[in-house]
């Protein structure tokens, strides 16, 4: 889709999803939840862009992108594994059961990829090739697959603080996760990421790689929640042109996300100076890279939403109407 067809939902955003009606109130980086007394929470999906610690922009559509792929992906993978969903009662919202999020953070990898402090590509090109309880071969160029998918846990660092590497050993030394827990976890989340690059390259996708969070419910049992195999969760490569990147050390092609991220970038210190005034046709150009995305992930047209009402009047009625079940 282009960034033109997309001009008449400029102004057609969802930056906050605050509903003083409801109870138990987190808001999270992208979306807004709330704990209902009988034991389930609804996650609004906003349409907030963050980086370098900050809230960048609201981009129109980003919030219905997101709970609509991973409700492509729920569906797909509920044989592998149980997740948190009941039901949907508009296109930015999930009603899910609430859970006890485990702690530990959970990066399946299946490419030598990634450009924090964490990713396997930076401590690779450190030297290292012992890292997350796993050793990698020596000569392995940029973007190359493994030998085989990888789980690289991290902890899971509060706000200002930075994740930090774990392997099976310290997770269990440290009793994170029971080793009963483990097994279900690990075993849950490569099942899922072999799911997912299967269905990716019937797409013309690559699944380089992907994060997971896992929670317990009440009788302890592991279930998937908040979101999965989405573009803000995902790393996915376009694989027709992979081979000649790959060859060529260069970045494999992708869904161009960071338009908004690289302008701002390009124009200060982000995370210092103030945001200058991102201009429209970047934030429409990031809407339509996200709308392409759910049709190229799914194959299946992004139903665009009527704009006659703005989306938290509607949100705020769908769910009131679900309420009143």
């Amino acid at each position: 889709m282009q960034a033109a067809e997309l001009a008449p939902f400029s102004d057609y955003v969802l930056p906050e999803a605050t509903l003083p009606e409801l109870p138990g109130h987190y808001r999270g980086k992208v979306r807004d939840n709330y704990d209902l007394p009988d034991g389930r929470r609804i996650l609004i999906t906003s349409d907030r862009l963050s980086a370098f610690d900050r809230e960048l922009a609201a981009i129109p559509l980003k919030g219905q992108v997101l709970t609509q792929t991973a409700r492509y992906w729920f569906e797909k993978t509920r044989d592998i594994c149980d997740n948190h969903v009941l039901a949907y009662p508009d296109p930015n919202v999930v009603v899910g059961r609430r859970l006890t999020i485990l702690p530990v953070e959970i990066v399946v990898r299946g490419y030598l990829a990634g450009s924090t402090g964490t990713s396997i590509l930076t401590l690779y090109k450190t030297g290292q090739r012992e890292m997350y309880g796993h050793r990698l071969p020596d000569g392995m160029r940029p973007h190359e697959k493994l030998p085989q998918p990888i789980i690289t846990p991290t902890t899971k660092a509060g706000h200002g603080d930075h994740d930090a590497p774990l392997s099976q050993a310290e997770i269990l030394e440290r009793g994170l996760l029971t080793g009963d827990q483990w097994r279900t976890l690990s075993e849950a989340a490569l099942a899922l990421f072999a799911r997912g690059q299967a269905l990716a390259v019937e797409r013309g996708l690559i699944l380089a790689d992907t994060k997971y969070e896992f929670g317990t419910d009440a009788d302890g049992r592991i279930v998937l929640a908040d979101e999965i195999h989405t573009p803000d969760s995902s790393r996915y490569w376009f694989a027709k042109s992979y081979p000649e990147h790959l060859s060529a050390g260069t970045l494999p092609e992708s869904f161009d996300k960071d338009v908004v991220r690289n302008w701002v970038a390009a124009r200060c210190d982000p995370y210092r100076d103030p945001v200058p005034e991102i201009p429209p046709e970047v934030v429409l150009r990031t809407a339509a890279t996200y709308v392409s995305a759910f049709e190229t992930i799914t194959g299946e047209p992004f139903v665009l939403p009527d704009t006659s009402e703005p989306p938290l009047a509607r949100i705020r009625r769908n769910i009131a109407a679900f309420l009143a079940q």
